[in-house]
């Protein structure tokens, strides 16, 4: 199965980047995360919990990053076991561009499941494999823009200036 996407993120690019490679980031906007830990500058390891249809199972994998230019984008590929549900692979392309003064992110991915997954039938696996990716990016968008203040008027009287109206819990951490 192969998908493709792209998201505007109203945030720098190396603040999208920072973000792409911060562990604790990626696991909140993963999924069913459980853990996520990167054990050198190029690899993770991840504890997912999921459920596709009837079949729910805990995966642990692998990921790693190559083909990496900062600020610019990566290749990433993994793979995960569910011990008799099956496994999951797969990998994307992820590049990040200037879109006026925000982020375009855009991506290619390819995956492959197997085992009791393969059975469900690739429509559901199709399905749900684009959720995932629409729930990842939606999460890892607020994670670096931060929730859209309900008017202009809050942020004025605040007393914050404009641009800093859209401060991500990220942005915070890392300004």
């Amino acid at each position: 199965m192969q998908m493709q996407g792209e998201r505007s993120i109203d945030a720098s690019r190396s603040d999208v980047w920072a973000a792409l490679n911060d562990a604790e980031v990626l696991k909140a906007c993963i999924p069913g995360c459980e853990t996520l830990e990167k054990t050198s500058p190029t690899t993770f390891e991840a504890t997912v919990m999921q459920k596709v249809g009837p079949v729910k199972a805990r995966f642990k994998g692998s990921v790693e990053l190559s083909d990496i230019v900062e600020t610019e984008g990566y290749t990433i590929t993994g793979e995960g076991k569910g011990g008799a549900a099956g496994f999951a692979k797969g990998g994307a392309t992820v590049r990040l561009t200037d879109e006026g003064s925000g982020t375009l992110l855009t991506y290619q991915a390819e995956a492959k499941v197997g085992g009791k997954l393969a059975q469900l039938g690739s429509r559901l696996i199709d399905g749900f494999a684009r959720k995932m990716a629409d729930d990842f990016f939606t999460r890892f968008q607020q994670a670096v823009e931060g929730p859209a203040s309900d008017s202009d008027e809050e942020t004025e009287t605040s007393g914050d200036a404009p641009d800093e109206k859209k401060k991500g819990w990220f942005r915070r951490m890392i300004g």
